[in-house]
């Protein structure tokens, strides 16, 4: 009939209402995907793009990890899209950092693995980070120094230790992912670890550890004898 309405008027409201009664958490992944294209796409169905997405990246979470071209190739995504789900990619890493900065990093291990896991792990390229520490271990800065291709980035070692002295920090923690998924050290990287090592600790600086990170686990240099 001519004056049908279409199926999903008041969708929108009904999913934010549902929504705000537990914040989520008896939502499909797909439903959480929707309420966020709501703000890329004011008007329209936006179930069958979510459901799409979804279903190339399998769940909520790896879907606003994704590269931002892996997710363009979905029909319909648009950069409007794009930027609302690494909005909140974005924002769940800035509270996890805040949560460390300010900290002795030694003692929230486990807290600083898992914001460099989701940070780094579903990175298609090679990206090197640096943590700058103060005296009590403490963070002070975590900056990403350079990013590569699939399986190397280019480090400069003065480059991290001037960095180091510009900010005042007495120790480093090195982080970088490998896009292959596996963690396990290159020559190169532990030919670049020490490198980074000798020039930092002839000017007072002290390399803590370097940990490569992986989809499903990490390698700690320091674990392995490797420092």
């Amino acid at each position: 009939m001519a004056d049908e309405k279409p199926h999903y008027l008041g969708h929108r409201q009904r999913l934010r209402e549902r929504f705000l009664k537990d914040f989520g958490s008896s939502l499909p992944d797909y439903e959480l995907v929707e309420l966020l294209l709501f703000m890329a796409q004011p008007r329209g169905d936006v179930k069958p793009l979510a459901k799409a997405l979804i279903r190339r990246f399998g769940s909520f979470a790896e879907l606003i990890a994704a590269d931002p071209d892996e997710i363009r190739k979905v029909a319909g995504a648009k950069d409007s899209a794009v930027a609302a789900l690494k909005v909140v990619q974005a924002a769940a890493l800035r509270l996890s950092r805040t949560d460390l900065i300010g900290k002795p990093v030694l003692g929230s291990w486990r807290q600083l693995l898992d914001y460099c896991h989701a940070a780094m792990a579903r990175q298609t390229r090679e990206q090197f980070r640096v943590l700058y520490l103060d005296r009590k271990n403490a963070l002070i800065a975590d900056e990403v120094q350079a990013t590569g291709t699939v399986d190397h980035t280019p480090v400069y070692p003065r480059e991290v230790v001037k960095r180091a002295l510009d900010l005042g920090a007495s120790a480093l923690i090195l982080v970088h992912n490998h896009p292959s998924g596996d963690p396990t050290p290159s020559a190169g990287d532990i030919e670049m670890t020490v490198e980074i090592r000798d020039t930092a600790v002839r000017l007072g600086i002290a390399l803590h550890d370097h940990v490569i990170i992986g989809r499903k686990g990490h390698v700690s240099f320091k674990s392995r004898g490797l420092l």
